[in-house]
């Protein structure tokens, strides 16, 4: 039951997170999410408020645009306040491809994971971190799922979310900061694996 869980919730916070809204991948969950009763559908508690600022983050009522929004969080061109990416939490230079990305890159290596990316990002942004969490409950795989996420997402994703949550400006990613927010807790209450724990430097 648990695996489904993180199956179900990984891929649409992943999605969500990681590609653009006008993409072909978020284009169905956004038209899904303006719908009422998806929440009694979500497996955790904590989303009501967040469903409220998901729903009308979608509206086209808002003075910056959803794309916008996604690029000024997400691309830049100026420094991103909450930048999605591991090694910048974990990492005492709070840089790109740290040793925490290392870490990682050196971990699905050894577990015979290829991680998908497009072009040369690194490995450790919050959106593919959950789609792989997503992708290895899907695959039946308990004790990598634990492991990703005791030692590579747990330790700094809180944080993440917590900044993107103040410094979204728009309250679609606010709703999405929240959710996750909600999400990751009730996988680290129920995963087997102690959550390790790292200093953050961001």
């Amino acid at each position: 039951m648990m695996l489904e869980k993180i199956a179900l919730t990984g891929r649409v916070l992943g999605v969500l997170l990681y590609a653009p809204p006008e993409s072909k991948e978020c284009q169905p969950l956004l038209a899904t999410l303006q719908e009422p009763q998806w929440i009694a559908e979500w497996p955790y508690e904590g989303g009501q408020q967040a469903a409220a600022l998901l729903a009308a983050g979608v509206a086209d009522n808002q003075p910056e645009t959803l794309a916008e929004a996604y690029q000024r969080l997400f691309v830049g061109p100026y420094a991103l306040a909450a930048p999605p990416w591991g090694s910048v939490y974990l990492d005492k230079e709070s840089v790109l491809f740290g040793d925490s990305t290392l870490r990682l890159r050196q971990w699905l290596r050894v577990k015979g994971i290829e991680a998908q990316r497009e072009h040369n990002e690194p490995e450790d942004h919050i959106g593919t971190l959950l789609m792989l969490a997503a992708w290895l409950a899907e695959e039946q795989q308990q004790a990598l799922v634990s492991e990703l996420l005791a030692q590579h997402l747990l330790p700094w994703a809180p944080r993440y979310l917590a900044l993107l949550q103040q410094h979204a400006g728009h309250p679609f990613y606010q709703g999405l900061a929240q959710l996750a927010q909600a999400t990751l807790a009730a996988w680290a209450a129920d995963g087997p694996a102690p959550q390790v724990k790292l200093e953050l430097y961001y």
